[in-house]
C-alpha cells in the first residue's frame, strides 16, 4: 500500500513539472493543484484526494525521522529529492486535523541575472566585498531565485568562501571559482542565528540567509556584515521602506538607536520584487532596488524612513529604481498588461504620470 502512495506522488510530481507548475498543493477533499504563472489549476482529471491519499503521500514524504518531528511539532520544512532531476522544497502542516502539503519545484539550474529579466543594477551587489543586501517581497515571488543568481555570479567570478544557511536547501551550487558550503537547519545547525555566528570561526567572505525572521537572526546578520562579510538575505515585506522598519521594529526599543545606526553604516542596498504575469504567458519581475547611497544612509541615521520612497524615485544617477518606474518600464515594453501593472502599484496615480 505504501509503494502505491509513493507512486501516486512521484506521479503528481513529475506532472506538475512537466505542466510547469511552481507548486503543487495537496489538500484534502480537493484535487492535487498546481500554481501555474501564479494561477491555480486543479487537475480535474485525477480523482479527489480523501485524507487517506494524503496521510498515505505525506508519510511518503516525511519518512521514519521527519514523522516522529512532525508529530510534535505540526509542521514540516525540508527538501525532497525525485530521482536525478527533480527536487522539491516541502512544507507539511495540519488543517482542521487532516495533514496537508505544498511542494515548490526547485530547477536544477540557477539562471542568471540576465536570464532572469533582473535589472543591471543588481550586478552591483556581485561586487561587494562586504556589507548587507536584502531580497524583500511576499512569498512565491522569487526571492531565494534572486539570491541564488547573485551567488551563483559571484561563484563565477570571485575567489570566495561561500556559507549559505537555509531551511531547507534549495539551489544546489556547484563550486565553480569559490568554495560553497551549504548548511540546511535542522540537520546541519539547529538555527539561523547560531549557524552566523559560526561563521566568524569559519574564514566566510559571503553569507547567505535563507530568511532574516527574527531577532536573533537578524542582530547576527548585521553583526557580520559589519565586521567585513558580504551578508545577502531574504525577508518577507513589500518595500525598502518597510523592510527597514520591520528591522528596526524587531529590536526592543532600548536597542533600537542601536541598530538604526548599525543599518546606517552596512547596508549596501534592498531589492524588492514582484513576479506578474506576463502578456505573452510567464512571470515577469517588477523590481526596486534601493542602493545605499549618503543620503539613503542620513535618512535611515535620522530615522527619515517615511522618506525613502522618494529618495528611491530620484535617486535613477546612483542606479535606483522604483517600483513604479519597473511596472511603467514593462508597460511601455509591453511584457504586462497596464491592468496588472495598476494592480500591484504602489500609487496608481505616479504610475499614470510616469505613462504619460
Amino acid at each position: 500500500m505504501a509503494e502505491n502512495y509513493q507512486s501516486q506522488l512521484d506521479d503528481l510530481l513529475t506532472t506538475g513539472v512537466q505542466k510547469g507548475a511552481s507548486d503543487i498543493h495537496l489538500s484534502p477533499g480537493y484535487y492535487p493543484t498546481l500554481r501555474i504563472d501564479g494561477a491555480l489549476v486543479p487537475l480535474s482529471d485525477q480523482k479527489i484526494l480523501s485524507k487517506t491519499d494524503i496521510e498515505g503521500m505525506v508519510a511518503a514524504l516525511l519518512g521514519k525521522d521527519r514523522k516522529a518531528r512532525f508529530e510534535k511539532t505540526l509542521e514540516a520544512d525540508f527538501s525532497y529529492q525525485l530521482g536525478q532531476d527533480l527536487r522539491f522544497r516541502v512544507n507539511i502542516y495540519e488543517t482542521r486535523g487532516n495533514q496537508a502539503a505544498v511542494l515548490r519545484y526547485v530547477s536544477n539550474e540557477i539562471r542568471s541575472i540576465a536570464d532572469l529579466h533582473l535589472p543591471d543594477q543588481i550586478k552591483i551587489f556581485t561586487k561587494l566585498s562586504q556589507g548587507f543586501v536584502l531580497v524583500a517581497g511576499p512569498t512565491g515571488h522569487g526571492k531565494s531565485t534572486t539570491c541564488a543568481a547573485i551567488i551563483q555570479a559571484i561563484n563565477m567570478e570571485r575567489t570566495e568562501k561561500i556559507i549559505t544557511i537555509e531551511d531547507p536547501i534549495e539551489y544546489i551550487f556547484n563550486p565553480e571559482r569559490s568554495i560553497i558550503d551549504q548548511r540546511e537547519v535542522g540537520s546541519d545547525t539547529l538555527t539561523f542565528a547560531g549557524a552566523l555566528r559560526s561563521t566568524f570561526r569559519e574564514n566566510a567572505n559571503v553569507i547567505m540567509v535563507g530568511e532574516l525572521r527574527d531577532y536573533d537572526t537578524i542582530s547576527a546578520a548585521v553583526t557580520a556584515a559589519e565586521t567585513g562579510h558580504l551578508v545577502l538575505g531574504s525577508i518577507h515585506t513589500n518595500d525598502a521602506a518597510q523592510t527597514i522598519e520591520r528591522i528596526i521594529d524587531i529590536f526592543p526599543p532600548n536597542q533600537q538607536r542601536q541598530i538604526v545606526s548599525q543599518l546606517a553604516n552596512s547596508l549596501s542596498g534592498v531589492i524588492s520584487q514582484r513576479l506578474i504575469p506576463g502578456m505573452r504567458g510567464g512571470l515577469i519581475p517588477a523590481v526596486e532596488v534601493m542602493i545605499a547611497s549618503t543620503a539613503v544612509r542620513n535618512l535611515i541615521r535620522e530615522s527619515k524612513i517615511e522618506q525613502l520612497n522618494l529618495a528611491i524615485e530620484t535617486g535613477a544617477q546612483a542606479g535606483m529604481i522604483s517600483l513604479n518606474q519597473s511596472l511603467a518600464l514593462l508597460v511601455r515594453n509591453k511584457l504586462i498588461s497596464l491592468e496588472q501593472a495598476k494592480f500591484y502599484s504602489p500609487n496608481i496615480t505616479s504610475l499614470q504620470t510616469l505613462l504619460k
